[in-house]
């Protein structure tokens, strides 16, 4: 009796874990590209979503920095609890990944870099890889890093595309201004003979301007969005943890936090989530 009692005590107790949330945190709207990549994939899951809009963007702070609003952000989903953790800011992950898997060392923590590395290696035919990003990210050399871990034969050229961000951010995603802007950044880099023929968007603001780089880039030029692999990442790793909801036909919630700005993150939120989304829906919290 004692055995049965213990055993079925242990079955609520996984049960329990698999349906709490997963959190996700982003520098702001970003994330919320790979929130609705993570939502289409694992639709019977529930997330919590932080953007630390307070104190965005992160690509142009110090490694320092980030490593330390990560930490913060991660603390505040954590005491909320959660069963996975989801990096979903090229910055953070690239700085402040392994701070956070050493800090918490039982919770799975996925990041937004190999995932987006693994996806663009599977995709070049000529093993040249162009990554676009923000500032912190191309210095941190998160992308090249990671790609090298990979297949040393790859050569992999990062470009800052900073303005990219405050473009996605105004909504600015089509049009002739954008186009310019992304000639100005991307015309010497595709124009040459030895032009690369993947390009690895290195931010999660940047998907929301594909269809404005699918127009400039040549037709050849593959465009590879780390969010999808990163939503096939994370059901991968809640699998092998156990922690997958088993209840196909739930349908997750999604809890809304920010640090600042309820009625923006809902106007640029929309855009990013692909979906409305409203004011009284975000909570604004500090971290």
């Amino acid at each position: 009796m004692t055995v049965a009692l213990s055993s079925d005590g242990n079955h609520s107790a996984a049960m329990a874990q698999r349906h709490l949330p997963i959190g996700v945190f982003d520098s702001g709207v970003g994330g919320l590209t790979v929130l609705h990549a993570l939502r289409e994939a694992l639709p019977q899951e529930s997330f919590v979503y932080l953007g630390d809009t307070a104190r965005l963007p992160y690509g142009t702070k110090s490694p320092e920095s980030v490593v330390r609003y990560a930490t913060q952000c991660a603390a505040t989903l954590v005491a909320r609890g959660i069963k996975a953790l989801v990096i979903a800011c090229n910055t953070a992950a690239s700085a402040a990944l392994p701070a956070l898997q050493a800090r918490y060392p039982l919770l799975p923590i996925v990041g937004v870099i190999e995932p987006g590395a693994e996806a663009a290696l599977a995709v070049t035919r000529s093993m040249r890889i162009a990554v676009i990003a923000t500032e912190g990210t191309v210095q941190a050399g998160a992308y090249r890093h990671a790609i090298a871990r990979l297949n040393v034969n790859a050569q992999v050229t990062e470009t800052a595309c900073q303005v990219f961000v405050a473009l996605a951010e105004e909504g600015w995603t089509q049009g002739l201004i954008v186009e310019l802007i992304i000639r100005q950044y991307l015309d010497g880099l595709f124009s040459t003979a030895q032009a690369p023929d993947t390009l690895l968007l290195g931010c999660t603001h940047f998907p929301v301007l594909r269809s404005a780089l699918r127009t400039v880039l040549p037709e050849n030029v593959v465009i590879v969005d780390s969010a999808q692999t990163t939503a096939l990442a994370v059901a991968k790793r809640l699998q092998s943890e156990g922690l997958l909801c088993d209840e196909l036909n739930r349908h997750g919630s999604v809890h809304f936090l920010a640090t600042d700005g309820a009625a923006r993150f809902a106007r640029v939120g929309s855009i990013f989530l692909g979906m409305p989304l409203e004011t009284s829906e975000v909570d604004i919290i500090d971290v």
